[in-house]
């Protein structure tokens, strides 16, 4: 990943400006270097209650692209850290012959980590060669379990291109490996089409779910924890859903889809109350992962990169009772005189700006 493709590519978008965290002479760059390896050394990629991630670099990474001096950087850190747990050791190693039969165990978080690392030596430190070893080989390679964990790998994924970084690239695959779920199997052998209601519209399919009283009463409680049962009860249903999704004119598509992800966190709420969702802003974070990636996966890789993201959106937005999307909430709110430069002085300076997910959201 990262190398040229002699293919055509799907998609033609330019890549995104990273940086050097590592070299940089810069000093509130050198320290989100810094912070990214006392994060990697000290706390684990899960939770010891293996259900939530460490997501303090995206926080981190989020205050230093608006413009956090180090001295912020440093407090978010000290702010997210004290939420973290440390690593635990793994139940044992893995290795080239038999890592494959520990995915989706987090307990090994440790010890997959350990691999990567190995394996990050054995290709000389060429981080985007262990990537593509791992990523893009193979009958069931782990791009397909980017979308796992509600999209944890695949964010972590970009934001270690974007910072041109091989400690979150490890962490990347091991949140891949430790979190590898279901998803991996309808993207490793995609169904056959089981419609001929198609639409090129993401947000139309998504109205079309929301009236699928299929999915209605499935679940008692918002959350990830209701994926296994959705398949379970409806598989043929999102994946109806899913294979719907028709490919005509990719780069308009590819905005359309974007928009999307915006809509969803920031017009499903209940009017003039808003409350908006972790779990719809992981999908935000999620899609800008894949702008990040599209231009630096080979071309044959792009569409099969979008239809996973859809899938993840799909996915999420059943499992979260399949809000509203109320576009108006958009169109007609009126902004005054306020512009970005306010939502950055926003997330750099009120009140609020020590919150690590108001600074990351």
């Amino acid at each position: 990943m990262g190398l040229a493709s002699s293919k055509a590519r799907a998609i033609d978008i330019p890549p995104v400006k990273d940086c050097d965290i590592d070299n940089s002479p810069e000093k509130r760059t050198r320290t989100l270097g810094r912070l990214v390896r006392a994060n990697h050394a000290n706390h684990s990629i899960a939770s010891k209650r293996l259900t939530g991630h460490n997501d303090l670099p995206l926080v981190l990474s989020s205050a230093y692209f608006l413009g956090a001096e180090s001295e912020h950087l440093n407090n978010l850190y000290d702010e997210k850290s004290s939420e973290l747990d440390s690593w635990q050791d793994s139940p044992g190693e893995v290795s080239r012959h038999d890592w494959r039969d520990y995915l989706g165990d987090r307990r090994y978080q440790r010890a997959f980590i350990d691999y990567f690392e190995d394996e990050l030596v054995r290709f000389g430190y060429d981080w985007k060669k262990v990537l593509a070893e791992y990523l893009l080989k193979g009958r069931e390679p782990l791009i397909h379990g980017l979308v796992s964990g509600m999209g944890q790998p695949l964010i972590h994924l970009g934001c270690a291109y974007e910072l041109n970084n091989s400690v979150l690239a490890v962490e990347a695959l091991g949140l891949c490996a430790t979190d590898y779920d279901l998803l991996h199997k309808y993207l490793d052998n995609p169904p056959p089409n089981l419609t001929s209601n198609s639409s090129p519209s993401i947000l139309v399919i998504l109205a079309s779910v929301r009236a699928d009283s299929r999915f209605d009463g499935l679940f008692k409680h918002q959350g990830s924890g209701n994926i296994e049962l959705l398949f379970e009860k409806q598989e043929h249903a999102v994946l109806e859903h899913w294979k719907s999704w028709e490919i005509e004119e990719l780069r308009g598509q590819f905005e359309e889809s974007m928009d999307a992800a915006v809509l969803l966190l920031m017009t499903t709420h209940e009017p003039s109350h808003p409350a908006y969702d972790l779990s719809l802003a992981r999908l935000l974070a999620a899609s800008y992962a894949v702008r990040v990636l599209l231009p630096v996966v080979p071309a044959e890789w792009q569409i099969p990169l979008l239809r996973e993201w859809w899938l993840l959106v799909l996915v999420v937005y059943i499992v979260q009772f399949r809000p509203n999307v109320n576009k108006g909430y958009i169109d007609d709110y009126n902004l005054g005189d306020r512009n970005w430069s306010w939502v950055v002085d926003r997330a750099l300076k009120s009140p609020y700006s020590k919150d690590p997910q108001f600074v990351a959201g």
